[in-house]
């Protein structure tokens, strides 16, 4: 409700998509609704899939996580592996994770909620965590891969 009024705290995504990243995208999204009975234009049922974000798809932990403002890119390519690392510990326990960047425009509702001094802190990301439904049909998507010949070069 109101999401129009929410504004992103960073760009997550690009302001222009190109390919072949675009097409990429439009793949898995149209995979996914497919799986799930959506078709094309129906809007009520994909923001209905896309709500389920802030439940954290009926995980039983949500995680919320911040970095403070003032740390450049390189930081955040370490965030990244931080998180990473939480995704496989949680893996190594029999646990599952979905890490969500839906939460990014909702950071004053969550600062809000949170007590979260946004003048110096910044919401990167949300991250479901708890036991995978493994006959829920969307976690039955698997997602294209490139070939690492696509886009690495080995030398020597």
């Amino acid at each position: 409700r109101n999401a129009g009024r929410h504004k992103e705290q960073y760009a997550y995504y690009p302001a222009q998509w190109v390919a072949p990243y675009i097409d990429r995208r439009r793949k898995v999204g149209w995979d996914l609704y497919g799986l799930l009975g959506l078709e094309r234009g129906d809007k009520a049922g994909m923001h209905a899939q896309h709500r389920r974000n802030y439940a954290f798809f009926d995980a039983p932990v949500g995680l919320i996580f911040t970095i403070d403002k003032i740390m450049g890119q390189g930081s955040w390519l370490d965030y990244g592996m931080f998180l990473q690392s939480i995704m496989v510990a949680a893996r190594g326990r029999g646990l599952d994770t979905c890490p969500q960047a839906a939460w990014n425009q909702f950071h004053a509702v969550i600062a809000d909620v949170l007590g979260l001094d946004e003048s110096t802190e910044m919401v990167v990301v949300g991250m479901a965590l708890g036991y995978a439904e493994p006959d829920a049909i969307e976690n039955t998507l698997l997602t294209e891969r490139e070939s690492v010949a696509s886009f690495t070069q080995f030398l020597g």
